[in-house]
């Protein structure tokens, strides 16, 4: 009996003893909230059911905890149910009833805590969007490991899912970007605001290789070959570096596009016929405060030109003509503005300003030796993607990346996570699994199988701990998704890894010597496959492999 299945029964419980007693059924939650107590002690779930209704028909919270204990206790799947304190219930499971939980979870494999719960939805998730001026920094590699677990979660909910990466081939940082590839294939220092650093030398020579006669060229004519030539060999860096990182997108959008298609000044003109623009000073502004923003933001500049907050008012339209229901941008620190802008273009289009979601990510860090790592060797000024995987591995730049609210900003200690140790999370982890894979390994040369397993074997205090940290798995991956967090589901696997290693640690799961397998072997086995499975499942919602070995 899984959480979920617990809270099924105790609503109908609860909506049975209110019969019983002709009072007011209507009162009862759609959902009844069941979490497992922080002492174990106390048993196996618990809930407040009781305090939530109880004087909302006029009885004693105790008194209905009492009544939803005596009726509980003709359950065949509880074995106790007690009231502690002011009306909470206290719940332990049948051994079977628990052991039902391995069952379910090695019945529905890899599809062991995914829901139907965003069935029909079409969502657009927009994240990195970096501009193709140079390497992907740290801040844009946060968002390509948490928007692809993001994706991945969104998807075991049922949604369908669009990954879209917003391609900046439009603006001044192109053309600062242009101006710099120049200088480098001229041998001449860095233009002021321009880029530095080996990669830039690299791509202007890689031009000069393309066209060389590039230089010879008219001022147009070559700055228009090397932007053109320069943005596709920095965006198809960009584009291997994220597949190598296990990033790859459904679509890739130009911003460009927008302006050539006509698409921007459509938008602009609808929006001054719908009065959500307004002129002043001789530009046009967004009344972009009314939805949380610090201030109105300008679309259209006094000399006529489109600010850059145009090309995404066109962008949040095209999205939504493309049929999404909801649109999630993940942008870095300094876009909190953002917020208020793009729910205010939404509501200027006439759309419910809650189909944008806008979630802002903080700053990354590297520490070696105590010591913050300030600059990358071919970037010049920034540490990048390339830069983390090759101090850490892939696996565990993503975990990292991931393992932490968006909210706050994390300090990477290349040391702790390069290491082969129990310290590190991921290594944590991804052991449980390898160790997991041996024992079945083993079995298997043991001729010992988990077939037709006998669970209400699984009795000692560590078997009911794995198995009911087993069964929190769908509401832990339900809550990534409804939260938009997906270090939930990191935070988790090192929980499940904790119980599991505890488990092993007091259970043996084979027979030693000259011992004949019996059924609790094979039960313990069950229990250990089924673990395996949630790990790995976990794993890849994260993007992380799931080792059989280490």
């Amino acid at each position: 009996m899984t959480p979920a299945d617990l809270a099924e029964l105790l609503r109908a419980t609860a909506s049975q003893v209110l019969a019983d007693r002709s009072l007011d059924a209507s009162v009862l939650p759609e959902k009844v909230t069941v979490e497992r107590p922080r002492n174990p002690d106390h048993g196996d779930y618990a809930t407040n059911i009781a305090l939530q209704i109880a004087k909302k028909v006029g009885a004693n919270p105790r008194d209905f905890a009492g009544w939803l204990a005596e009726a509980l206790a003709a359950e065949s799947t509880i074995d106790s149910a007690e009231v502690a304190g002011p009306g909470f219930l206290n719940i332990r499971l049948a051994a079977d009833a628990q052991g039902a939980i391995v069952a379910q979870t090695l019945a529905a494999g890899p599809a062991y805590g995914s829901a139907r719960t965003l069935a029909g939805s079409k969502i657009n998730l927009e994240f990195v969007s970096a501009n193709p001026t140079g390497p992907i920094h740290l801040g844009g590699t946060r968002w390509a490991a948490v928007g692809d677990a993001l994706g991945r979660i969104l998807t075991a909910q049922g949604a369908e899912v669009v990954r879209e990466y917003y391609f900046n081939d439009h603006g001044a940082q192109i053309d600062r970007f242009t101006n710099s590839l120049i200088a480098a294939a001229k041998g001449e220092p860095a233009p002021e605001n321009g880029y530095a650093g080996a990669y830039i030398s690299e791509i202007a020579n890689a031009v000069l290789a393309k066209s060389p006669e590039v230089l010879g060229m008219a001022e147009v004519p070559q700055a228009e070959t090397f932007r053109s030539i320069g943005v596709e060999l920095m965006f198809d860096q960009i584009k291997k570096n994220l597949h190598e990182f296990g990033v790859d997108f459904d679509v890739y959008f130009h911003e460009n596009s927008l302006f050539e298609s006509g698409a921007v000044e459509k938008g602009v003109e609808f929006l001054k016929n719908s009065g959500s623009l307004y002129e002043e000073d001789g530009a046009w502004w967004l009344r972009s405060t009314e939805f949380g923003d610090d201030k109105d933001r300008v679309v259209i500049k006094s000399d006529g030109n489109a600010a850059y907050i145009a090309g995404d008012i066109a962008y949040f339209q095209n999205k939504r003509q493309r049929g999404f229901d909801l649109c999630i941008y993940m942008l870095g620190a300094d876009h909190h503005g953002y917020i208020g802008r793009l729910k205010a273009a939404a509501a200027a289009f006439g759309d419910d300003p809650d189909t944008v979601e806008v979630l802002i990510g903080q700053m990354v860090n590297l520490v070696r030796d105590g010591v913050a790592v300030k600059m990358s060797k071919r970037a010049g000024t920034v540490i990048t993607l390339d830069d983390l995987v090759d101090a850490i591995g892939v696996d565990a730049a993503r975990y990292v990346l991931v393992r932490s609210s968006v909210d706050s900003s994390i300090d990477i200690d290349l040391a702790l996570w390069a290491s082969a140790s129990n310290e590190n999370p991921v290594y944590y982890v991804q052991y449980a699994h390898a160790r997991l894979a041996s024992l079945a390994r083993n079995a298997a040369e043991l001729g010992i199988g988990a077939e037709d397993p006998d669970l209400s074997l699984l009795t000692a205090d560590q078997e009911g701990e794995l198995i009911r940290t087993i069964g929190d798995y769908p509401r832990v991956v339900a809550s990534a998704s409804n939260l938009r967090e997906p270090h939930r589901i990191a935070r988790y696997l090192e929980e499940l890894a904790g119980a599991y290693h505890r488990f092993y640690g007091a259970c043996r799961v084979l027979p030693q010597g000259d011992e004949e397998p019996g059924p609790v072997n094979t039960a313990r086995l069950a229990l250990g496959n089924a673990t395996r499975q949630v790990l790995a499942n976990g794993l890849a919602l994260l993007g992380v492999s799931a080792p059989e070995r280490m």
